[in-house]
């Protein structure tokens, strides 16, 4: 089973991954855990670390951002870190370099296309 922590403070993102995985959530392939905030993720990744192999996390938010928390990550779990993919409605280079500066493993932008990073998430094998 693939865990994934989605981290985004929009409030429609919970469903649309909800819907969008649908049929990898019912059949257990895949398991979702969702927070709203840079904060609320890093709690549940340091309750749970084993559990987290995919953040899905959003750049932009209030209090810690998506870059902020991507760096907590990597300190936290240096030796067997999870997959991290960003999130952002910017495609600005600025951030996108920043990301990937920090040991982000890939950078996408919004709106997402959902194929797409279902093929990632196969290529991956997480």
């Amino acid at each position: 089973m693939t865990h994934i922590l989605v981290v985004d403070d929009e409030a429609d993102v919970q469903p649309l991954f909800e819907q969008r995985f649908r049929r990898e959530i019912r059949s257990g392939a895949v398991h979702m855990t969702f927070a709203s905030s840079g904060e609320e993720a890093l709690t549940i990744f340091n309750e749970r670390p084993h559990e987290a192999v995919l953040i899905l996390s959003d750049i932009n938010m209030p209090g810690m951002s998506g870059l902020e928390l991507l760096r907590h990550i990597r300190q936290v779990k240096p030796d067997r870190p999870p997959v991290v993919m960003m999130i952002t409605a910017y495609g600005d280079e600025e951030s996108k370099e920043q990301a990937m500066t920090l040991g982000a493993d890939d950078f996408l932008a919004k709106p997402l296309d959902f194929v797409s990073l279902k093929e990632k998430l196969t290529q991956l094998a997480v």
